[in-house]
C-alpha cells in the first residue's frame, strides 16, 4: 500500500469533514497502519472517534482492504 492510495481515498472523505469546519492530515503509513490527524473543527469535536473509525477508517478498509486500522495521532 502506498502513501499516494491513502491520500487519494482521503480526498474523498475531505469534503465531509470541511463542510463541518475540520480536515484530516495524513502522517504515516506503516505495516498496515494508517495514522492521521484531524484538525480545524474535528480536532475538538466529541464525534472525532465516530468519524475517524466510521467514516475514515471505514472508507479507507473498503477501498483499500491492507489496511489495519487508522489512528489519531
Amino acid at each position: 500500500m502506498e502513501k499516494k492510495q491513502v491520500e487519494d481515498v482521503l480526498a474523498k472523505v475531505r469534503p465531509m469533514l470541511q463542510r463541518d469546519g475540520g480536515d484530516v492530515e495524513l502522517v504515516e503509513v506503516e505495516d498496515g497502519v494508517v495514522k492521521v490527524r484531524l484538525v480545524g473543527a474535528c480536532g475538538g469535536c466529541p464525534m472525532a472517534t465516530l468519524t475517524l473509525k466510521r467514516g475514515i477508517e471505514a472508507k479507507l478498509r473498503e477501498e483499500i482492504p491492507d489496511i489495519k486500522e487508522v489512528v489519531s495521532v
